[in-house]
């Protein structure tokens, strides 16, 4: 008799880290379901080779009634819940929707999911709940200091799901990946805007001096984390999910500069943004133990992404008309 599929749910999955873990998911014996609102950022192209492989729903995890209907259709075994709004200059501008979605709609899945008895349940976060450290790693028992209104959301949602766990038993892990790149992502976020501003041959905008760092993983490695946690991860536990590897983001623009063979001069120095996070760096000890660690080294990692983006720029160029209307219209409210 043939072992029965377990079911596994993924909110965000037409995202960049999500759909990654879909198309990891996609070649194991998982029965998929995606769940994703389709914003700006959520793109079902990520997920075109997989044909017949996942069944999708087209829904805001802030439509508390939607849900409940899904998981009472599908009683997934497990939830990985990617979905969220995660861009920090969108959230200064505007943290509204930040809020709803990041811990209301939270709060929407871990009903749905406590009342209908899943597994596990796998809650993405982010190491920006740590805020900054001069020196030295944060490890999943140091304190949570969110420095913008984005991370705020994402340690207001953590300390729920923790309430969860403590006062209903709830089969919860929390993962907190650092900064992921690779294909896919939208051009927002630092690496592929470097990458889109350099191929059109336009300055390159780094906040302030360029001195933050930040922890880089490549998004495939990323995936493979989630997917140990996913299998292995005991319930109830926090897991950051970090490679080691830290750069400069001025030292990260030139390194893309440097391997599209572009100018340094291109490099524009702009008004630092408010409440600017200097350095993140995790303790990945833990999941370590576990038996993962990345396979991608930065320089692999970053010569596959700019190939990638050379190679697709006409998905790009539909990203990068909406990321203009966006700005614009975003200077005209000011």
């Amino acid at each position: 008799m043939r072992k029965k599929l377990h079911k596994v749910l993924i909110t965000g999955g037409a995202g960049f880290i999500g759909s990654e873990f879909v198309r990891l998911l996609a070649g194991r014996r998982y029965e998929i379901i995606v769940v994703d609102k389709l914003t700006y950022a959520g793109d079902l192209e990520r997920l075109k080779t997989l044909e017949e492989k996942y069944k999708f729903y087209k829904l805001d995890i802030c439509d508390r009634y939607g849900i409940e209907k899904i998981f009472k259709q599908e009683r997934p075994d497990i939830v990985v819940h990617f979905a969220a709004q995660t861009h920090v200059d969108r959230s200064i501008k505007d943290a509204a929707v930040f809020i709803e979605t990041n811990i209301k709609g939270t709060q929407n899945l871990l009903d749905a999911a406590k009342k209908y008895r899943i597994k596990k349940f796998i809650h993405i976060s982010t190491d920006e709940v740590y805020g900054e450290i001069k020196k030295g790693k944060f490890n999943e028992d140091s304190h949570l200091q969110p420095g913008n209104p984005y991370a705020a959301s994402k340690a207001a949602a953590d300390l729920l799901i923790k309430s969860y766990i403590r006062t209903y038993d709830f089969p919860a892990v929390i993962v907190r990946p650092c900064n992921n790149y690779g294909p896919w992502q939208y051009p927002e976020k630092l690496v592929p805007l470097t990458i889109v501003k350099l191929l059109d041959n336009k300055q390159v905008p780094i906040y302030g001096k360029g001195v933050n760092k930040r922890e880089w993983l490549y998004v495939a490695d990323c995936a493979g984390g989630i997917l140990k946690i996913m299998e292995s991860g005991k319930p109830g536990e926090i897991y950051n999910l970090g490679s080691g590897i830290e750069k400069m983001n001025l030292n990260l623009a030139k390194k893309i500069i440097k391997i599209l063979g572009s100018s340094e001069h291109l490099i524009k120095f702009v008004t630092d943004r408010p409440g600017h996070d200097l350095r993140y760096c995790l303790d990945s000890t833990k999941i370590n133990k576990l038996g993962w660690k990345p396979k991608t080294s930065f320089d692999e990692g970053i010569n596959q992404t700019v190939l990638w983006y050379k190679e697709n720029s006409q998905w790009l160029e539909t990203k990068i008309e909406y990321l203009r209307k966006y700005w614009r219209d975003a200077y005209r409210k000011k």
